[in-house]
């Protein structure tokens, strides 16, 4: 389609009728009359093109146009019984011309302000004509469209609602390169777009119209016409609301929430994340206790999370999503937050509701891939456009979806504008970004044939890499104090490493903040499911991850993906009774909180649920109810991690030097016999901690650990065996004070009580 085609290309012929009387809007109407201009009514491929919805330019033919004589109006309202022009005081009935046309001309000297009254079934209804309307999206917009640098996308693409030459409407813009015609259909239609079709802004693709008198609850798609012909009616990319699923439509919204987090976003930036507290519960709204709002979330997630002493809450993503069964985690709606739980400005609330409370929020963030649903990105406009042509680079064989096509500049302007808008618009503090490896990989799941190499023949898919680069410098450059978190499985080289510093591989940094460490999540995961007796050979499955823990800036997760598919819950994984059981797993979040690194629990594995995280049932809040025979078991590991927490939050030796190897030092690697772990981290000014595991279960008293001389006392300060927890109470009571006897390395040893299946925490007095 010659998308540079103007309305000067031929002639507009219309019916003209006798001059409309001067007279008040209440005369009489004014019939057309039947004088003709030469030739026929209206071009027959005008015609034909509107009625197919293949038009480039409607605004050429439909609308006021002058014409030798005066002025031609012309009006696609099929369906219609008749159309009257309203202008001046003065009706005109316009003369039908079949297939839903109508048309008058007027001996006007200039193109007068109107109206238009349309009749169906004896009904009259007054309207605005859209194609009185200038665009109204500016060049500036179209400019950096076409450069793919939009870093504001979402205001210029999608549904506003605005008032645009004095009148209220919405202005509905959308890409579509391929497209022979686009049409808008909603409610306000039957979802019959044949009256609304769209201009094409040339060769960016885009396709626009301001409809008048459409607001705020509208829904809407756009009714496609593909190359060849066919039809196809797509929910918009860029809707920044969606109707609550199964249903698909997009919502017209505007936003009206005032944000009350003004000091949280003031100073979210004062501390680099790496080196500040960053304690994380991840949570599935849906879930967490279902049924409930975001509203109703905004006071009683908060006040849990509050409780309970993380610093962070980590969702699910919220981005809309049709199947619920995906966790969110196949999006089809990436810049509206799921109707399923209320409004876009319901989940501004909750956002505002945690800040205020001074806790951080991070999205689970999905650009890798997005679902075949035919009424969403796949095959957009009737060829690949989000994804890539090349089957072998567009199917994710993992998940029976596709893949975003990174080297297109739109495509990847869609998705870093995304990134931006969740940070910007709702105030979000960072995206963890979700399989990036299979981003980054061009055979990743791939068997050989099934992927073609890049450029230099390698597996590397350097297009994404472009992508993450972007992504990452645009938000952090944007957006003061948000953290990009990596969920990447594999040794890419320099994935928290700024994007300018090029590492060995040559291709410069990704430019996250963190990644989830997901060799430590495995290795200590199979560790703790082992019998205590097999442990001994294992030892390394909880040393290992400190040779490379310099190597990234990393998160410690234990998220929903080792809790459900029969992996069983944290609780569940371990060995022993259920005295035992419960030991384990509070000895284990114990060495976890100490681990260089930030924390990330998934709902439910702080009170120890024993079932795995089930979707439909949500947790197992009984198990903290007072009148549950069990609930001091459960109620003790909470009070744990609420302790941990805080101790956390106290201590910066746990935090301060996350990142730096001056910041930990092994005391103990190789007591395997023992089943003990013991090592120092220190904060910025030196100051220790010590912490030491006892993965056995028996008691270890006295235990000899080495530590530094410069300290003259020692106090436990957190015991994962407390009473109070769960445990049997063994432990330190009072104040230790080391032996000149060197250890481990160091010039003085302290005499510790490790209890049975836990870990204690020392630190100077």
């Amino acid at each position: 389609m010659d998308t540079t085609e103007t309305s000067a290309a031929r002639p507009l012929t219309v019916l003209r009728t006798s001059p409309a009387p001067t007279s008040h809007a209440a005369a009489p109407t004014v019939a057309a009359g039947h004088a003709r201009v030469p030739e026929v009514p209206l071009d027959a491929q005008d015609r034909q093109r509107l009625l197919s919805g293949t038009h480039h330019d409607p605004h050429a033919v439909l609308g006021a146009h002058p014409v030798p004589g005066g002025v031609a109006f012309v009006v696609l309202r099929p369906y219609a019984q008749a159309v009257t022009l309203l202008t001046g005081g003065r009706s005109v009935a316009l003369h039908d011309m079949g297939d839903g046309f109508f048309s008058v001309v007027l001996p006007l000297d200039a193109t007068p302000a109107y109206r238009l009254r349309a009749t169906y079934d004896g009904r009259d209804g007054e309207h605005e004509d859209p194609y009185r309307f200038l665009p109204a999206l500016a060049e500036f917009d179209l400019h950096l469209i076409g450069e793919g640098r939009h870093e504001e996308l979402w205001k210029a693409l999608g549904a506003h609602p605005m008032t645009h030459q004095g009148v209220l409407g919405t202005r509905f813009t959308v890409w579509a390169p391929h497209a022979s015609g686009v049409r808008v259909c909603g409610d306000f239609c039957h979802w019959d777009g044949a009256a609304y079709p769209m201009r094409s802004l040339g060769s960016t693709g885009v396709w626009e119209l301001f409809v008048p008198g459409i607001g705020e609850g509208a829904l809407y798609k756009f009714d496609i016409t593909r190359p060849d012909g066919t039809h196809t009616v797509r929910a918009d990319p860029m809707a920044r609301r969606a109707e609550v699923p199964p249903a698909t439509a997009s919502v017209v919204t505007r936003s009206a929430h005032v944000w009350e987090d003004a000091e949280w976003m003031a100073h979210r930036a004062d501390r680099p994340v790496h080196q500040a507290p960053f304690s994380v519960y991840e949570v599935h709204l849906e879930s967490w206790r279902p049924g409930l709002s975001y509203r109703q979330l905004a006071d009683q997630l908060t006040d849990y999370v509050t409780d309970a002493g993380f610093t962070h809450v980590e969702l699910l993503p919220v981005a809309e999503y049709p199947f619920s069964g995906s966790w969110g985690y196949q999006v089809t709606g990436f810049y509206a937050p799921t109707s399923r739980l209320g409004t876009p400005d319901d989940f501004k609330y909750l956002v505002d509701t945690l800040h205020q409370a001074g806790i951080g929020v991070i999205l689970d963030w999905v650009p890798a891939h997005f679902p075949k649903d035919d009424w969403a990105l796949a095959t957009f406009d009737g060829e690949h456009l989000y994804e890539p042509a090349d089957p072998r680079r567009a199917e994710h064989p993992d998940w029976g979806t596709l893949t975003f096509d990174y080297g297109r500049k739109e495509v990847r302007n869609f998705l870093v504008a995304n990134a931006t808008y969740w940070c910007e618009e709702f105030h979000v503090d960072g995206l963890r970004v979700d399989a990036v490896a299979s981003m980054l990989y061009l055979d990743y799941s791939r068997e050989e044939g099934q992927w073609s190499p890049n450029e230099s023949g390698g597996r590397e898919n350097l297009d994404a890499v472009a992508f993450l680069q972007e992504m990452n410098a645009t938000l952090y450059r944007r957006c003061p104090g948000v953290v990009t978190i990596a969920e990447e499985s594999t040794a890419w080289d320099g994935v928290t490493r700024a994007t300018h510093d090029t590492g060995p591989g040559g291709l410069g940094g990704l430019g996250f903040g963190m990644k989830w460490n997901m060799g430590w999540s495995h290795d200590s995961l199979e560790y703790i499911k082992r019998d205590p007796v097999h442990r001994v050979y294992h030892h390394g499955e909880m040393t290992f991850s400190m040779v490379y823990a310099y190597s990234e800036n990393y998160v410690l997760p234990v998220s929903h993906d080792e809790v459900v598919h029969g992996k069983q819950a944290l609780v569940s994984k371990v060995p022993g009774d259920w005295w035992q059981r419960r030991a384990n797993h509070r000895a284990y979040l114990g060495f976890m909180w100490a681990h260089p690194g930030k924390q990330l629990l998934f709902m439910g594995q702080e009170f120890a649920q024993g079932a795995e995280w089930s979707q439909e049932r949500g947790l197992d809040w009984g198990l903290l109810d007072p009148a549950y025979p069990a609930e001091p078991d459960h109620r003790g590991v909470l009070d744990l991690v609420r302790d941990l927490n805080d101790e956390y939050r106290a201590t910066p030796a746990l935090w301060e030097r996350d990142t730096e190897p001056a910041g930990f030092s092994w005391i103990t690697a190789d007591a395997a016999e023992d089943n003990v772990l013991a090592f120092l981290r220190f904060a910025a000014d030196g100051t220790p901690l010590l912490a030491a595991c006892n993965f056995s279960p028996v008691v270890r008293r006295d235990y000899p650990l080495g530590v530094p001389d410069s300290v003259t006392v020692w106090r436990e300060i957190l015991n994962t065996d407390l009473a109070c927890y769960g445990g049997g109470d063994a432990g330190n009571r009072g104040p230790l004070k080391p032996d000149p006897e060197a250890a481990h390395g160091h010039p003085a040893s302290l005499r510790v009580t490790l209890p049975p299946l836990a870990t204690v925490w020392l630190r100077p007095e």
